[in-house]
């Protein structure tokens, strides 16, 4: 392994040393409580900690990862800045679609209040309607009996 290779040759105590045991873990698996030494860990579950042993230094694969090894310096001021702009303009946008939203429920239920209104003065209209019919055709029919009765 590579990584194990480099992780020897960054240890100030390792890099003098031939035989050196290099542990991975997820950082999941590290366990450090209050009574332990400063530098001392422990591992919750053995089965998940893999140990690679470095025997000695191979300058080959150490060159070659010194090759491939970029450094960059970034901006971080200026990254933040793009990031908290980016958040503002998603926040912005959220905000518009939510104002949209509020727009179209309060365009439906304008129409759905007029279509209401609409509807229940047709009712009074037919029921007007039909109240005239129904006294009108009551009056024909009495008309009609008294005729035939008398």
């Amino acid at each position: 392994m590579d990584c194990a290779h480099l992780v020897k040759a960054n240890s100030i105590q390792g890099c003098k040393m031939n035989n050196v045991n290099v542990v991975y873990t997820p950082w999941s698996n590290l366990k450090k409580t209050a009574d332990m030494d400063v530098g001392q860990i422990g591992f919750h579950r053995q089965k998940d900690v893999k140990i690679v042993t470095v025997e000695k230094k191979v300058n080959e694969i150490l060159n070659r990862l010194e090759k491939t090894k970029m450094e960059r310096f970034p901006d971080l001021a200026a990254e933040k800045e793009c990031r908290d702009r980016e958040e503002r303009n998603e926040k912005k946008a959220q905000i518009q679609e939510m104002k949209r939203r509020e727009k179209e429920e309060m365009k439906k239920k304008r129409e759905m209040d007029e279509l209401r209104h609409k509807f229940l003065s047709y009712i009074i209209l037919a029921h007007k309607y039909q109240k005239e019919n129904v006294s009108g055709i009551n009056g024909k029919i009495t008309f009609l009996l008294l005729k035939l009765g008398g």
